[in-house]
């Protein structure tokens, strides 16, 4: 079974910057898509970002030219970037992935247990 963890979440003050990772274990397959969600209190779980085995990408409105998705060194893994952080991107931050061999735009086959991001002066 595919698992994934996250780290990087906290607190941080407005326009600042984290940096999340995510590692997948469980699997000797690359996977092919992984992304970003975020669920603020009240709020919907939102996609944030997403990136494919072939490097694309693709972000949500509400933080194109603030976050950005990446591979990471390891095999199965991923960052996010996260610059001028606004209040409304307090959420808990999920990574998810695809199953082996799948890719998407909505990756939603495996979860993480979230990392919480606040940001607040």
């Amino acid at each position: 079974q595919v698992q994934l963890v996250e780290s990087g979440g906290g607190l941080v003050q407005p326009g600042g910057s984290l940096r999340l990772s995510c590692a997948a274990s469980g699997t000797i397959f690359s996977l092919n898509a992984m992304a970003w969600y975020r669920q603020a209190p009240g709020n919907e779980r939102e996609l944030v970002a997403t990136i494919t085995s072939g490097g694309n990408t693709n972000y949500a409105d509400s933080v194109k030219g603030r976050f950005t998705i990446s591979w990471g060194n390891a095999k199965n893994t991923i960052d996010l970037q996260m610059n001028s952080l606004k209040t409304e991107d307090t959420a808990v931050y999920y990574c998810a992935a695809a199953k082996a061999g799948w890719t998407t735009w909505y990756p939603d086959d495996y979860w993480g247990q979230g990392t919480q991001v606040t940001v607040s002066s």
